[in-house]
C-alpha cells in the first residue's frame, strides 16, 4: 500500500387425529392421505443416532424436498421422543394443527416423520407438537436449512443446492491452512462491518459484503476471516450467540446460497473462513429448542447444569448420545455444506467445568463429585475427532480461558484435540501492561514476559477480538495511556508486538485502523476516520504486519514451538526494552525484534545478535507512514566482537520512542 493511501471498503385447539397406517401393500396408493408413510431413515441410521455417532443428520433429519411415486412434495422428520403428538403446520394448511400429523417410527427412537405432497420449496413451517405436560407447542424445525426474517420465526422448506466453484482452493487448503503457514484472522460481525451508506439501518446482503470484504481483505493481507455466528438468531443484540436455527444462515443478509457466494469469494482470493460455531448454550426461545416436546429435552434437566447464568439461556445435555449427534451433525454440516475452513468453538470453558461462573453450592457435579462435565469432554473429543477425521486443511479452534490441561493435544494422547486455542491470559496480561503509564512500566516488566513461560503448552491463537471492545471496556485506541501521538504510538507497539509473539493473530474489525468508539452492533464502523492521518497510519501499520508475518518464515514456520523462539534480554527492566529472537528452519531467515515500551529515544543502544553477519532493520513501527515521528535505523549493521545479553557477537543501534524494531540478517 502506498503511503498516501486509505482503504475503506466501500389458543383453542382441535384434538389431532392419529391416522393409521393403511393395510395395503403400497401405502402410497391412497392419494387423498394429507401425510404419506415415507422415510429417509435407515435402521443403521437410527443406531447411530440414538448411540451419538451420527454425524450427518441433516442429511435425513428436518424438511427435504423430494418426489415420491412422482409426486413431488416434502419429507419431514423431527426428533420429540415423550411429545404426545407432533403435526407440520403452516401457509400451506392455514396453520391446522389437525391437517398434516406426522408418524412416530415404531423403533423407539422418537422420531416422528412423513411425507406431504405438493409442500415446495419456500413453504413457511412449524411443527406443532403436543408437549409431554400436555402443552401445546409450536416449533421451528431444529434442522432447517431456512428461516423466516425476524421477528417471524417459522421455518422454510428450502435446499443447499448450489454449484461451487472453489476446488482450487480446497486442493490446496492443507498446504496453506496448515498450523505451520501464517494465519492472521479479521473477525468481523456482517451486520455492523459495512451497512447501506445511503440507508444506515439496512444491513448488507451476502452478496454486497462480497464486494466490499474481499478486496479489502486482500489489500489488508489477512489470511483468514472469522464471521461472528450467521447461524439463525431471533435476537439482534446477542451479536449471533443465541442461536434458534443451527442449520440456518441467518435470513438477514439472503439465502443459503447468497452466503455460499460469499464463501466461494473468498476463498477464489485464497482466503480461509472461520465460522464462529456455539455448542454451549442456547435461548429459551419458544420457537427454539428449549423444551422442545415438553421435556429438557436438548438442555439438560438439572438447572444446576442446564441454565447459564451469565447469559440466561440454557446448557446442552451433552450426556444424551442424541444430543452430542446433533451438535457433530451441525459443525459437519457447516464444513461440508458451506466449505467453512474452520470452526471457532464459543465459550468451551463454560462446558468443560459445572462451577464455571457458580459458586460450588450452585453448581452440580459429575459422578465423581468432580466439577469436570465428562460428556461435554466426551462430546468435545468425539467432535474434534470427526472433524480432524473426515477433513484436510479444516481447523478446530476452542476460545477457553481455563487452564484445562491438553485443549489443543490430540485425542489419542489424552487432549481434547482441538487445533488451537486462545490465549486468553496473555490478551489479559498484555492489555494490563499496556495500560500502565510508559513511566510505571518498568514496575510491571515481566507482565509482558511471562507469557513465554507456557506460550508452547498449546496451540495458542493471540486474540484481540470483539469482547475487549464492548461493554464499557473502551476502543483499543483509548486503552492506550498519554496523548494523541503516544495513544497511537502504543497501539503501533501493541500490534507488532502480537504479530513477532509466537503463536497466530486475530484483530478484530475496527481494530486496524485504531476506532476510536466501542463496537456498536447496530450501526457501521466508522471508515471517515481514515481521512486523518494517525488512523489510516495505523491501518497501514496492521497491513504492513500482516505482509512481514505472511513474508517471513521465522514468524511463523514455528507457531507453537520453543525452537522458533528465544530470549536475548527479558530483564531490562529500568529501560521497559524487550529483545528477542524468532526462528526458522534456515539460520538466515531468523529476526531479531527490539521493543522499546516508552517514550525515550534511545541513542547507540547495543543489542547481542545470534550470529555474527550483516544485519539490516526490515520494519519499524516509529516509521512516518505509520504516523512515527520516522527514526528509523538505515543500512547495513556489522556485527562487533562484544560480548552483549550472553552473545558473543552485538551491534549498536537507534531504538526509537514507544517503537519497535524488526532486524533481519544477511540481506545486502
Amino acid at each position: 500500500m502506498a503511503s498516501t493511501k486509505k482503504t475503506t471498503p466501500t389458543k383453542t385447539t382441535a384434538a389431532v387425529k392419529k391416522v393409521a397406517v393403511p393395510k395395503k401393500e403400497n401405502p402410497f396408493a391412497d392419494y387423498s392421505r394429507s401425510v404419506w408413510v415415507h422415510s429417509l431413515l435407515t435402521d443403521f441410521d437410527i443406531a447411530l443416532f440414538v448411540s451419538g455417532k451420527h454425524f450427518r443428520l441433516y442429511e435425513k433429519m428436518g424438511a427435504h424436498l423430494l418426489t415420491v411415486n412422482k409426486t413431488a412434495g416434502t419429507y419431514f422428520a423431527v426428533w420429540a421422543p415423550n411429545a404426545q403428538e407432533v403435526a407440520v403446520i403452516g401457509g400451506f394448511n392455514s396453520w391446522a394443527r389437525e391437517s398434516h400429523p406426522l408418524y412416530k417410527r415404531w423403533d423407539a427412537s422418537g422420531i416422528w416423520e412423513g411425507f406431504i405432497p405438493f409442500v415446495g420449496k419456500g413453504e413457511v413451517y412449524k411443527y406443532y407438537i403436543k408437549g409431554f405436560d400436555d402443552s401445546d407447542l409450536e416449533k421451528g424445525d431444529p434442522y432447517a436449512l431456512r428461516w423466516e426474517h425476524p421477528p417471524q420465526k417459522a421455518s422454510i422448506v428450502w435446499d443447499t443446492d448450489y454449484t461451487w466453484k472453489d476446488k482450487a482452493w480446497l486442493t490446496k487448503r492443507p498446504k496453506l491452512n496448515a498450523l505451520d503457514q501464517p494465519i492472521s484472522v479479521y473477525e468481523l460481525h456482517l451486520g455492523s462491518w459495512q451497512r447501506d451508506p445511503s440507508n444506515s439501518e439496512r444491513v448488507l446482503s451476502y452478496g454486497e459484503i462480497a464486494n466490499t470484504l474481499v478486496p479489502y481483505i486482500l489489500e489488508m493481507g489477512f489470511t483468514h476471516v472469522e464471521l461472528l455466528p450467521i447461524m439463525e438468531y431471533p435476537y439482534y443484540p446477542s451479536w449471533g450467540y443465541q442461536i434458534t436455527g443451527y442449520f440456518a444462515a441467518s435470513s438477514r443478509h439472503g439465502s443459503p446460497q447468497d452466503l455460499m457466494y460469499l464463501i466461494e469469494e473468498l476463498h477464489k482470493n485464497n482466503i480461509a473462513v472461520i465460522l464462529d460455531w456455539v455448542p454451549s448454550h442456547f435461548p429459551g426461545d419458544a420457537n427454539g429448542l428449549f423444551n422442545f416436546d415438553g421435556t429438557h429435552l436438548f438442555e439438560h434437566a438439572d438447572m444446576r447444569k442446564g441454565f447459564h447464568p451469565d447469559w440466561k439461556s440454557y446448557i446442552f445435555n451433552y450426556d444424551r448420545n442424541e444430543v452430542r449427534s446433533f451438535l457433530i451433525s451441525n459443525a459437519m454440516f457447516w464444513i461440508d455444506q458451506f466449505h467453512a475452513d474452520g470452526l471457532r468453538v464459543d465459550a468451551v470453558a463454560s462446558m468443560l467445568y459445572f462451577d464455571f461462573s457458580r459458586t460450588a453450592e450452585e453448581a452440580g457435579t459429575n459422578e465423581y463429585g468432580g466439577s469436570e462435565n465428562l460428556g461435554a469432554i466426551q462430546f468435545l473429543k468425539d467432535l474434534n475427532e470427526a472433524i480432524y477425521g473426515n477433513y484436510k486443511g479444516v481447523h478446530t479452534i476452542a476460545e477457553e480461558s481455563s487452564t484445562f490441561d491438553g485443549v489443543t493435544r490430540p485425542v489419542y494422547a489424552g487432549g481434547l484435540g482441538f487445533g488451537m486455542k486462545w490465549m486468553m491470559g496473555w490478551m489479559n496480561d498484555t492489555l494490563k501492561y499496556f495500560k500502565n503509564d510508559p513511566i510505571a512500566r518498568k514496575h510491571h516488566h515481566h507482565q509482558l514476559t511471562f507469557s513465554m513461560t507456557y506460550a508452547f503448552t498449546e496451540n495458542f491463537m493471540l486474540p484481540f477480538s470483539h469482547d475487549e471492545v464492548v461493554h464499557g471496556k473502551s476502543s483499543m485506541i483509548y486503552k492506550m495511556p498519554g496523548d494523541e501521538w503516544q495513544k497511537f504510538a502504543n497501539l503501533r507497539v501493541l500490534y507488532a508486538y502480537m504479530f513477532t509473539h509466537p503463536g497466530t493473530k486475530l484483530l478484530f474489525m475496527g481494530n486496524e485502523f485504531a476506532q476510536t468508539n466501542e463496537w456498536n452492533f447496530t450501526e457501521s464502523l466508522s471508515w471517515d476516520l481514515l481521512q486523518y492521518p494517525p488512523h489510516a497510519g495505523m491501518q497501514q501499520l496492521v497491513r504492513a504486519l500482516n505482509f512481514l508475518y505472511r513474508n517471513e518464515p521465522a514468524l511463523y514456520k514455528y507457531n507453537f514451538s520453543y525452537e522458533g523462539f528465544e530470549w536475548i534480554d527479558a530483564d531490562n527492566a529500568d529501560s521497559s526494552i524487550y529483545v528477542y529472537a524468532r526462528k526458522a528452519e534456515k539460520a538466515k531467515d531468523t529476526l531479531v525484534i527490539v521493543l522499546n515500551l516508552t517514550p525515550v529515544y534511545r541513542e547507540n543502544f547495543r543489542v547481542g545478535m545470534p550470529m555474527k553477519g550483516k544485519w539490516k532493520e526490515i520494519f519499524n513501527t516509529d516509521a512516518v507512514e505509520f504516523y512515527g515521528s520516522g527514526k528509523l535505523n538505515e543500512g547495513l549493521f556489522d556485527t562487533e566482537n562484544i560480548d552483549y545479553n550472553n552473545h558473543p557477537q552485538s551491534i549498536s543501534i537507534n531504538v526509537p520512542p514507544l517503537a519497535v524494531c524488526v532486524f533481519k540478517k544477511g540481506i545486502s
